[in-house]
């Protein structure tokens, strides 16, 4: 350890440590604009100039290592007069008025900008702003030439796609030949915008402190379940597919399920496709989830038996998601199943060729190994019942399972069914029979679930009828791509009014609709066009605009005018003691990820309702400090999103798979297009001056 003073202050600081790193840890300011704690200093800027005894001059305090016994003044009449000039000269070029979150602003004014710039006038230097480029901007009539970018660039990232270009008061920071940032070598870690004191290169879209992480890592942020993707992607692309497997298994006991069938909100909110195109996070998660080795069972620490019993009313995503969380929490957990099987809306709405029978049995079979009690063929009527039973505890997840009406003359029909029944028995094994030409009505994921089914069981012929066009259809883009592949034609802007039965077949009176302001759902409200009716003849007539939720009335729980279950939202508590509601029941029919996420929030609630502390994750790979490294490779930005495989439409006869898993390579290479957004937030910020300016402003 070395000792030396500062400011009259004695400090002992490590050896190798400059005199600014010794004064800042010890809670004496020096300002600085080309210091940042990650980076090599190289004292350009000269602000953290400072007094040493013995020494000539002002040295950098940023470039100055400490001697023992040194004596150093940072705050005389002299250096805040020279740090005002300096300052000066900074901005003699800073084209508009300083945005006030900026580290260059709180420097200047702490040094003493007010009575520095009174009137003054600077002169831009009438560079172009370059806006049109992902994800940052830049502006280098803002930039002060601190040369943080570049160090950064360089030295942590070492990517070396910027650097000073130009010579003498023309110096600039540019790329190579004045190449689009895209032909630069980039990789889009915005290391550089994170460490610009300036302004000079910034975020395209503004953001401040509270949105910040949501802002920079949109990928786990957006995830209902917060599954840390940016890790599980990081471990596939060096190799680790079961750390990648157990990360995700941290948050969700359904990997293989999601990797499957999840409708992936994370990409739809990926930084890489403001470059190209976002990367196949639902494809990786597939990936790592089928390279499972079982090794996370030996991991997962269950808690000790805590002697209370918890009912799960429901199998679904989210009543399975509760009672694994529950159950290595240490309560006694019993799921309750109506029908023959486990699995909820997973089993009965997801058809197998999109999810595999044996991924779901395996994944369910692991929750029970797991001593979670699964009864099937249960119908629960009374909460009263479980409590005599001797359960402490109820969660209600019974999931949106009876189809909804339209309510239009003609549908009791024995030929009109509704989508979600249809999948039920079809799943179930029941010898549906469903022939002919058959119509479709609806643009939700339950809809083309139907109409590639019924085509898979014998329909000739599948038309889908959807009142609204396809950019407000709810259906994943990768279901309506694939229904249309298959040969389903899809009509849009039109709506059945009437079904009428002649000469044993259907004719459903339609009626054209148009677009109008927008409903509560966001979505554009359809209208329909007086005198457009019109008719469509069909053998089948199947309704799939969406579902509802049969609470029993001897559950005594307070419903909604849609007979959901009122809950309070951070808790999911009904208003009867001890019971809990989620899912489908307590949001309406809404996604697996959704539910499964639900189910984790009920587990915290219960587990504290149940003496607990709400504590249900289990760490299966610990954290490990990234390397900020980079490295630099020509073609990172134009590199394409991997092609899902999909077997051939003339291939796919009964239920056989339609989506291949990656392969190995596929994955590796997939992960490899992440911009890695994590390693920005694990940069160190910049020393801000104190709250209180130093001298009267």
């Amino acid at each position: 350890m070395i000792s030396l003073t500062i400011d009259g202050k004695k400090i002992e600081t490590e050896n190798g440590k400059t005199v600014l790193e010794a004064a800042l840890k010890s809670g004496i300011y020096i300002p600085s604009l080309c210091y940042h704690p990650d980076i090599s200093p190289v004292g350009a800027c000269r602000l953290c100039i400072v007094e040493i005894e013995g020494f000539k001059g002002y040295p950098a305090s940023c470039t100055t290592k400490v001697r023992e016994g040194m004596s150093v003044r940072t705050d005389t009449s002299e250096i805040r007069e020279l740090r005002k000039n300096i300052i000066w000269l900074i901005l003699s070029e800073y084209p508009e008025k300083i945005n006030k979150s900026s580290q260059l602003w709180k420097v200047a004014e702490w040094i003493g900008l007010k009575q520095m710039l009174q009137g003054f006038s600077p002169v831009s230097r009438n560079l172009p702003v370059i806006s049109d480029e992902p994800l940052f901007v830049r502006d280098m009539n803002k930039c002060i030439l601190c040369g943080r970018c570049v160090r950064m660039c360089r030295e942590i990232r070492e990517t070396g796609a910027i650097g000073l270009v130009n010579r003498g008061v023309d110096t600039m920071v540019g790329t190579s030949f004045g190449l689009p940032i895209k032909e630069s070598g980039c990789k889009f870690c915005l290391g550089c915008v994170e460490v610009c004191p300036s302004g000079a290169l910034a975020d395209t879209e503004e953001f401040d402190e509270d949105s910040r992480e949501k802002k920079l890592l949109p990928c786990k942020n957006t995830c209902p379940a917060g599954i840390d993707i940016p890790r599980y992607v990081g471990l596939i692309a060096n190799g680790r597919f079961q750390d990648a497997l157990e990360v995700i298994r941290e948050k969700v006991p359904f990997p293989a399920v999601l990797g499957y069938v999840c409708h992936h909100p994370c990409e739809e909110e990926c930084r890489r496709s403001e470059l190209n195109e976002p990367i196949a996070i639902k494809a990786l998660k597939q990936f790592a989830a089928g390279r499972d080795s079982g090794r996370w069972q030996s991991k997962i620490k269950s808690a000790p038996e805590t002697g209370k019993k918890a009912a799960i009313v429901g199998s679904g995503p989210a009543g399975l998601t509760a009672a694994w969380f529950l159950r290595i929490c240490g309560h006694s957990v019993t799921v309750f199943e109506s029908l023959p099987e486990a699995g909820g809306m997973m089993r009965m709405g997801i058809p197998k060729y999109r999810l595999p029978e044996e991924v779901l049995n395996k994944e369910i079979k692991n929750i029970e190994n797991a001593g979670v009690k699964i009864n099937t063929g249960i119908r629960i009527e009374s909460i009263d019942e479980l409590y005599q039973q001797g359960f402490d505890a109820v969660f209600l997840a019974p999931g949106a399972s009876e189809g909804v009406k339209m309510g239009i003359p003609g549908e009791d029909y024995p030929q009109v069914l509704d989508g979600i029944s249809v999948l039920r028995d079809i799943s179930l094994g029941k010898d549906v029979k469903i022939g002919g030409e058959v119509a479709v009505v609806g643009g939700g994921n339950v809809a083309l679930d139907t109409a590639r089914s019924v085509l898979r069981i014998g329909a000739k012929k599948v038309t889908i009828l959807y009142r609204r066009t396809r950019s407000e259809m709810p259906a994943d883009n990768e279901e309506i791509n694939e229904a249309i592949e298959e040969g389903i034609e899809i009509k849009f802007l039109l709506n059945p009014e009437k079904v009428v039965m002649k000469s044993g077949r259907l004719e459903i009176e339609c009626i054209r609709m148009q677009l109008g302001e927008p409903d509560s759902s966001g979505r554009r409200k359809p209208v329909p066009i007086e005198g457009s009716e019109f008719t469509i003849t069909s053998d089948r007539l199947i309704i799939a605009i969406g579902q509802k939720i049969a609470i029993p009335e001897k559950f005594g729980c307070k419903l909604d005018s849609k007979g959901k279950v009122q809950v309070d939202s951070e808790m999911l508590s009904s208003s009867r003691k001890g019971v809990f509601s989620g899912g489908d029941a307590v949001s309406g029919p809404a996604s697996v990820i959704e539910a499964i996420e639900s189910g984790r929030k009920a587990a915290i609630s219960i587990d504290k309702y149940l003496g607990g502390k709400g504590k249900i994750d289990r760490e299966l790979v610990p954290e490990e400090e990234e390397n900020p490294c980079l490295g630099r490779e020509e073609d990172f930005a134009q590199r394409r999103r991997v092609e899902i495989t999909a077997i051939p439409v003339k291939e796919r006869s009964g239920f056989r798979l339609v989506e291949q898993c990656l392969s190995e390579e596929e994955a590796v290479e997939e992960a490899k297009r992440c911009l890695k957004c994590q390693l920005r937030l694990k940069i160190s910020r910049a020393p801000l001056p104190p709250d209180s300016p130093s001298m009267s402003l």
